[in-house]
């Protein structure tokens, strides 16, 4: 395990095999950007772990979409809110990938990927952008586009008392990006999202934002 200065994006890796980790190790670390400061089979506990180095990158291998994998990343993502996590899939099964999307993952890369393009996903979603796999993009607009007219804003607006731009908003927190990065994308200044924000923790009664989140998808909102 290599620790770099704070400038260095730093990346906690969980992946099952031994000898990836050690690969996937030595490629990251050679990038004078990234550090590595921690490399683990997967196991449910290392939520712990993971919160007390924070890392900015989970970059985890061979995700498929069953409860304690899923649930695995929700506790991280409540544990560091800011955390990007970049999920490693095992095939092309749509599903799997849609799961990992409404998860909040910000990138998904094939099992096949080569390193490279695992490199170029953890640079890019550290800048604020999604990866998305080219055989899986086709999926993920079919499911928005399929959903459109399902998505119940009227139900939030009315249990929750949430504009629509709100309700927007509320997705993208979902994605664990912060104000800054959720300003860039929707072309407002970041104190008017900084103060939406504050707005529904009002309305909501919430103490934190991931709580907000949680919140709307009980409601039904796709968060």
């Amino acid at each position: 395990m290599v620790v770099g200065s704070a400038e260095r994006i730093s990346v906690f890796l969980v992946a099952e095999n031994r000898l990836l980790r050690e690969s996937l190790t030595r490629i990251l670390d050679k990038k004078n950007e990234i550090a590595v400061v921690g490399a683990r089979p997967f196991s449910p506990a290392l939520g712990d772990e993971i919160g007390a180095t924070a890392p900015r990158v989970l970059l985890f291998d061979s995700f498929a979409a069953e409860v304690p994998h899923l649930q695995f990343i929700r506790l991280v993502r409540r544990t560091v809110p800011k955390i990007k996590v970049v999920l490693i899939g095992m095939d092309e099964e749509p599903q799997n990938f849609l799961q990992a999307v409404r998860e909040g993952a910000a990138g998904y890369v094939l099992e096949d990927a080569p390193s490279m393009e695992i490199v170029a996903a953890v640079l890019a979603v550290v800048k604020g952008h999604a990866v998305c796999p080219v055989e899986l993009c086709s999926c993920l607009f079919q499911q928005v586009a399929g959903s459109w007219n399902q998505m119940p804003t009227f139900k939030v607006k009315c249990n929750l008392g949430l504009t629509n731009r709100e309700q927007q908003l509320v997705f993208l927190l979902g994605r664990g990006m912060t104000n800054k990065e959720i300003a860039s994308q929707l072309r407002l200044a970041e104190q008017t999202v900084r103060n939406h924000v504050h707005h529904m923790l009002r309305k909501l009664g919430a103490t934190d934002r991931l709580a907000v989140v949680e919140m709307c998808r009980t409601e039904g909102l796709p968060v």
